[in-house]
């Protein structure tokens, strides 16, 4: 069905990828011309309600249909495994038509962050010798990753014309580097009960989420529980985390009614309310803010680590790579250049192995973001930041990774939970030209048209298996995790 499609329309050829490529059971077949943008399509068919489903169809109509995949029906790394496997055993055999195509090759996946992710992860584990770049289809609630990028953030037309439309930016699209980061969770294993100190269906179901370290990790440690993952996007811990957490909570016990993203969005926004964070200061005890809850420290230069001031006002402290959270704000904003030089910051690149740390107060301070120059207070930038939570007047907190959220529980006696995040490496991403994501190597990201106005302050200032992001072999989602809460 798909195949006539992708094979006898002009444009739809520029993207066809043939089935003996595919389908490594299959002839070799003779084919006059290479397709300047073959792409393997990943859909979370689960995502956005039922247009995840129409999407899948949309695309299935126009492409080979088996250079689409739902995710609900095979994992992202089993097929890529399957089809790199195939592009060496066909150059082998002297296949220069296949070679072109993987040289070629583009990915999309369509889904929210969690699923995006997730096959960002796959890519780093395979680690291919040709890694293909990814473009993003936002198809869900948050969808930092793709609007970071140029794709939107909202949910995006499913019919023909508009997938072609998506493919056509695909072709044009201009390819940029992105920093991961490896994010470490130490504590000490309990002496009696369960083995586990947190409850597995609360820790984040994401590939680029939390997996216990086998016992011939490097990172393990005798007589702790270590959890490692990875991220894109952000780490946060804090009020922010708390609002989400509720809303994970609130969509698993009745999912039906988060099927439109317009309703989940004014979801989250009430339960902000709810969970008191415009009036923090009267809801939220202070042995619940940052700096009370644990000692933070930074690296900015090799070797050295420093203690990071966090006033004790802050209740949400957020580590961003991308300058895209909570639906597209900005928490770094643009510093200009008098501060840049007096405090020794620079522009947010995406792949300068820095993380942006951000702190806010409550949730009147975050909508300082939404004005023109608005952000957060600026606390630092740096290529590594531990988090050290001892016994303390709180027994849990909130944190969430690339907008999966969980709670987490704090030290009852005098052991120490340590949370350390990294830089672990670079992906590559497909971005629309002009985008707001900026690359270091890119000379006109250093020259912005807002660098010299004025900054409001009205808000205050390796071993080689780490080199996976989770402890597993390959990524892949648990058999009792639902894919529809990958958002």
């Amino acid at each position: 069905m798909g195949e006539c499609n992708s094979s006898t329309d002009p444009f739809l050829k520029e993207f066809h990828i043939p089935n003996y490529i595919l389908r490594p059971d299959l002839e070799v077949e003779i084919v006059s011309s290479t397709p300047s943008c073959p792409v393997i399509v990943f859909i979370n068919a689960k995502s956005g309600g039922q247009l995840g489903g129409d999407l899948l169809r949309s695309y299935r109509d126009l492409l080979n249909e088996n250079q689409v995949f739902d995710l609900g029906e095979e994992a992202p790394d089993k097929v890529l495994h399957r089809i790199y496997v195939n592009f060496e055993k066909l150059k082998l055999s002297g296949d220069d038509f296949s070679a072109e195509i993987q040289k070629r090759l583009k990915l999309i996946v369509a889904g929210g962050d969690g699923t995006a992710s997730w096959l960002l992860g796959v890519v780093c584990d395979l680690k291919l010798s040709q890694p293909p770049p990814i473009a993003t289809v936002p198809l869900g609630t948050g969808n930092n990753l793709p609007f970071s990028f140029g794709w939107g953030k909202k949910n995006p037309g499913t019919d023909h014309q508009s997938v072609k439309s998506f493919l056509e930016q695909v072709k044009e699209a201009k390819e940029m580097k992105i920093d991961s980061w490896h994010i470490l969770m130490r504590m000490k294993a309990p002496k009696e009960g369960s083995c586990d100190p947190v409850a597995p269906l609360e820790l984040p179901h994401s590939l680029h989420a939390f997996h216990r370290v086998s016992h011939t990790d490097s990172l393990n440690m005798e007589g702790c529980h270590t959890y490692r993952g990875g991220f894109w996007n952000y780490f946060s811990m804090g009020m922010d985390a708390q609002v989400s957490y509720a809303f994970h909570s609130e969509r698993k016990l009745h999912p039906e009614k988060f099927k439109n993203q317009l309703v989940n969005q004014s979801t989250y926004a009430k339960l902000g309310c709810t969970q008191g964070w415009f009036f923090a200061s009267l809801f939220h005890p202070s042995s619940r803010n940052i700096a009370q809850l644990a000692k933070v420290m930074i690296m900015k230069r090799q070797g050295h680590w420093e203690d990071l001031h966090v006033p004790r006002y802050i209740r949400s402290i957020l580590c961003l790579n991308l300058p895209s959270f909570s639906g597209g704000l900005n928490p770094w904003g643009t510093p200009n250049k008098r501060k840049e030089r007096d405090r020794d910051l620079t522009p947010p690149f995406v792949d300068d192995g820095l993380l942006e740390v951000v702190g806010f107060r409550d949730a009147w301070h975050g909508l300082v973001l939404i004005a023109p120059n608005g952000h957060g207070t600026r606390l630092a930038q740096a290529h590594r930041i531990r988090f050290e939570f001892h016994k303390g007047a709180a027994d849990s907190t909130y944190m969430r990774i690339d907008g999966e959220p969980w709670k987490q529980p704090l030290p009852v006696d005098d052991d120490t939970v340590v949370v350390e995040i990294s830089h672990l490496g670079q992906v590559n991403m497909l971005a629309v030209p002009g985008c707001r994501s900026k690359s270091v190597q890119d000379p006109m990201s250093h020259s912005s048209p807002h660098s010299e106005e004025a900054d409001s302050d009205s808000s205050g200032e390796d071993s080689e298996e780490k080199r996976k992001f989770g402890a597993a072999d390959t990524f892949k989602i648990p058999n009792e995790v639902d894919i529809s809460r990958l958002s």
